[in-house]
């Protein structure tokens, strides 16, 4: 006989880790272990022990106590059932195998998974003395940060630059989620940014041109014709902007001339209102912190903030007032190792004379330049 791995390779020693995952190294699941005991009270029958989440593998419970488990099912399309687990005995709940031992003072739950909907086990109070329960199982990660493409460059041309950023990706639902559920799994490390130079070809000369009109031989119907739209009432977030309408007859020389409106009313009036500027006003949008720019001590630390309007780009119109700082204070905790002092050896001319000269030159700044 020769060794099958599950990669299905004859003579391969691969094998499956604790996720699941063939030659995996385990980093897609973490071990969850603990402790239930049962705390009698009038008003409760039973109580939650676990909640258990589809994909979970190699569970296991322990009770101990005159108390007794029972399952309850959610699958994913939201269909609930119930098992009392009143028999020893393997059985099927929902596509899951499970393994349940009773004895008089104990009961075993194993599952090996991976499991087909949520399972919350459940105890149900059966006598005076407390029962404890202890578990562990393997949950799997399903949401982890996955990085997105690169935003649109800052410049069409001329040189500029653009950025990545870090998505929560639900694993489970096949879609984006709030960054809030991949922080609750301390294994999940965010991806930090990265930035490229793009567009780098210099920017074309801009040629003028006219749109050259035909001109019609034939004497035109009268039209409307319309001023030009005033400006926005708004920069972004919405605003309105309106311009006037009238009725005008071209002769055949060219000249134009205003006439009765219901010469125009074989074609719709333009509209003399419309929306405008209804994306979103620019925000701030603060990149990550540098590293401390000591390795001991007290030093700072500094982060980009780019005003970026709603198609991703770098842009102006961001208040200044709102504008998160670019720089703060940041203390490594590695004691910085000093020295005893010695005395200071004299400097010889010329070197003391230009010490004194740039000693009486003008401060400098102590912002970064």
């Amino acid at each position: 006989c020769q060794v099958v791995g599950c990669d299905h390779q004859l003579g391969s020693s691969v094998k499956e880790d604790n996720c699941g995952v063939c030659n995996g190294d385990g980093s897609t699941c973490r071990l969850v272990r603990g402790q239930y005991k049962s705390q009698l009270s009038a008003s409760k029958l039973d109580n939650t022990v676990v909640a258990i989440p589809y994909g979970s593998r190699q569970v296991r419970l322990v009770l101990k106590g005159p108390d007794h488990l029972y399952l309850e099912t959610k699958t994913l399309q939201g269909m609930k059932s119930e098992n009392n687990l009143s028999t020893t005995g393997s059985f099927l709940v929902e596509n899951s195998s499970i393994d349940f031992q009773k004895f008089p003072d104990k009961e075993i739950l194993r599952i090996s998974g991976p499991l087909t909907a949520d399972f919350t086990v459940k105890i149900h109070y059966a006598g005076a003395a407390d029962s404890s329960v202890q578990f562990i199982f393997y949950q799997p990660i399903i949401h982890r940060w996955r990085e997105t493409d690169f935003f649109p460059c800052s410049a069409s041309c001329g040189g500029g630059y653009q950025l990545t950023s870090a998505e929560c990706f639900d694993l489970r639902r096949n879609r984006v989620v709030a960054d809030q559920y991949c922080h609750y799994y301390p294994e999940n490390i965010k991806p930090k940014p990265k930035l490229q130079e793009c567009n780098l070809d210099p920017c074309p000369a801009s040629d003028g041109y006219k749109q050259i009109m035909p001109y019609d031989l034939y004497h035109p119907l009268p039209r409307w014709e319309s001023t030009p739209w005033t400006a926005c009432s708004s920069s972004c977030g919405g605003g309105i902007q309106s311009r006037s309408i009238s009725c005008v007859e071209e002769d055949i020389q060219g000249h134009i001339s205003p006439v009765e409106e219901w010469k125009c009313m074989y074609t719709p009036k333009m509209p003399v209102v419309q929306p405008c500027n209804i994306f979103d006003c620019p925000k701030w949008l603060a990149q990550e912190w540098s590293p401390c720019t000591v390795t001991c001590g007290q030093g700072l630390r500094y982060r980009v903030v780019l005003c970026i309007d709603h198609r991703g780009m770098h842009t102006g119109g961001c208040s200044t007032k709102t504008k998160p700082h670019i720089k703060e204070e940041c203390v490594v905790p590695t004691p910085c190792y000093k020295p005893k002092e010695k005395t200071p050896v004299e400097a010889k001319l010329p070197w003391y004379k230009q010490a004194q000269e740039l000693e009486e030159g003008r401060a400098l700044s102590e912002e970064p330049s």
